[in-house]
């Protein structure tokens, strides 16, 4: 076991990657092509870490995550993230997103509200671009305010997107915001 690292596995959406340094988790990496690229990624993203063997803490992170993606219930807002690589701005944004329910959607409009400038929504969108640790913090649960999915940067864009909101059950009519739902 490594106090820091990184390491790659299976999901039920593909082999994902996991990064983390004592601080806590310094990134998620959800599935590329192949294995291959995968490593290649986390390299780059991650030029000090080595592959290696979790820590207890990590492996369970590794475990409800696995969990999450085969339709188990987290929020994982217990999960600690190394916030240390960060601006301000950005670690507001991945507060707020933190705090939407499993299951619920906002808007980038209402993202850009939660965190005090509600005339942001296009930086909340960049942010959540840059967003270190899909599915742990939820970048997946901000839609566009005309209904329409958004964004979606990590690997497989809108289509993985789509599939974390199926997963989690955000597709219910009554859930998306054009229809009501969470806003």
């Amino acid at each position: 076991m490594s106090d820091s690292g990184f390491t790659l596995f299976e999901t039920a959406i593909g082999r994902c990657g996991i990064a983390w340094r004592p601080e806590g988790l310094v990134g998620l990496h959800l599935p590329e092509a192949n294995e291959a690229a995968s490593l290649a990624r986390l390299r780059r993203r991650f030029p000090g870490l080595d592959p290696a063997e979790p820590p207890p803490e990590i492996a369970a992170a590794i475990a409800r995550i696995t969990a999450f993606l085969a339709g188990g219930k987290d929020d994982f807002r217990d999960l600690v993230l190394d916030y240390s690589s960060l601006g301000a701005w950005d670690r507001s944004v991945y507060e707020e997103a933190r705090a939407i329910p499993a299951g619920s959607t906002i808007t980038y409009g209402t993202l850009a509200a939660r965190t005090g400038d509600p005339g942001m929504a296009r930086a909340v969108g960049q942010a959540l671009g840059r967003n270190p640790w899909p599915i742990v913090v939820p970048c997946h649960r901000i839609t566009a305010a005309d209904g329409r999915t958004g964004g979606f940067s990590a690997p497989g864009g809108t289509a993985t997107k789509l599939k974390l909101l199926e997963i989690e059950g955000a597709l219910r009519v009554e859930t998306l915001p054009l229809f009501g739902g969470a806003a």
